[in-house]
């Protein structure tokens, strides 16, 4: 099925963004419990968690373009201040909708609210709860306080290996589509190759295609941006627990995906360290990976963990 275009957008994953629940990429059981609540015309409070890319503030507009409801979208990373709650949502949440019905609130990235701004909006929710309802969405559910869980309907965004083949298919699909009416040339595989790599986060698929196909083409090329870091020159720094040297690697290598990096390091664990310090290095990079959410500069959150690595673990 062709998902519409929105030509006022330069960047592919909001101009190709799906309008409609049928046009998104979920998993069955998944889209029939939100096309349920098209079906209906009536959205409960959600919690829609899950991986980042996946599709959560997707599927949330989604849900009010099909129905036809009024609603407005926060930024809970960059507006998720307490004058934010008191004075736009509670300005919004508190007046009648143009059209009639239930308006609606899409909290994006709720997680990065702090602790003293969640307990008020769950008293919001509560308060202005016959005239506007609450869709939340997070990478982090434990990262949203009890009290806010418990007044949402929790949705988690998981695709199983049953699922992996035939999700993947679909987004192939799209994904040719897309360079299709762009007029972009490509080569299948590669962009298969691009699916895989970044499974299930769509919105990076989409960006990088977007990124590669500005000189044209999606072929084999693009090849040597996709490959896995060569850990050979990193490893020997931490060895030898060079810290400037290991600091001159991550400057050359500051575009370098973290999470594949993590990825190596635990798959080649055997082979790199000794027994004893691999529990170590499973805590570290769970612990970075963690915090690499959050920080302000990625760079920086890089080096103090290959500098904890370096520190706390023993090398073969």
């Amino acid at each position: 099925m062709t998902v519409e275009t929105n030509q006022d957008e330069f960047l592919w994953v909001e101009k190709y963004r799906p309008q409609r629940i049928a046009d998104c990429i979920l998993p069955d059981a998944l889209k029939a419990t939100f096309q349920k609540f098209v079906d209906d015309k009536s959205v409960p409070n959600l919690l829609l968690a899950g991986t980042a890319g996946i599709g959560k503030t997707t599927v949330a507009r989604a849900l009010f373009s099909e129905i036809g409801a009024d609603y407005t979208m926060v930024n809970g990373s960059l507006d998720g201040t307490m004058d934010t709650l008191r004075n736009r949502i509670v300005g919004y949440a508190s007046t009648v909708s143009l059209w009639g019905g239930r308006k609606y609130v899409i909290l994006d990235e709720a997680d990065y609210l702090s602790h003293h701004v969640q307990p008020a909006l769950r008293n919001f929710m509560e308060q202005y709860s016959h005239n506007c309802g609450f869709v939340l969405t997070c990478n982090f559910k434990n990262k949203i306080i009890e009290p806010l869980q418990s007044r949402c309907s929790t949705i988690e965004f998981r695709v199983t290996n049953k699922d992996k083949p035939v999700i993947a298919a679909q987004f192939m699909g799209r994904a040719c589509e897309i360079l299709t009416k762009e007029g972009v040339n490509f080569d299948k595989k590669i962009v298969a190759e691009l699916i895989k790599k970044h499974f299930p986060d769509w919105r990076r698929v989409l960006n990088e295609l977007q990124r590669h196909a500005s000189n044209g083409s999606i072929d084999s090329s693009i090849l040597s941006t996709m490959a896995d870091v060569d850990l050979k020159d990193l490893v020997k720094t931490l060895k030898e627990k060079d810290f400037t040297a290991m600091r001159r690697w991550v400057g050359q290598n500051s575009t370098v995906d973290q999470n594949t990096l993590y990825r190596q390091l635990y798959d080649n664990a055997y082979d790199l360290l000794k027994p004893s310090s691999i529990p170590n290095l499973v805590l570290i990079l769970a612990d970075y990976q963690y915090k690499a959410g959050f920080v302000v500069n990625p760079e920086i959150n890089l080096a103090a963990c290959l500098t904890q690595i370096m520190m706390d673990c023993e090398w073969v």
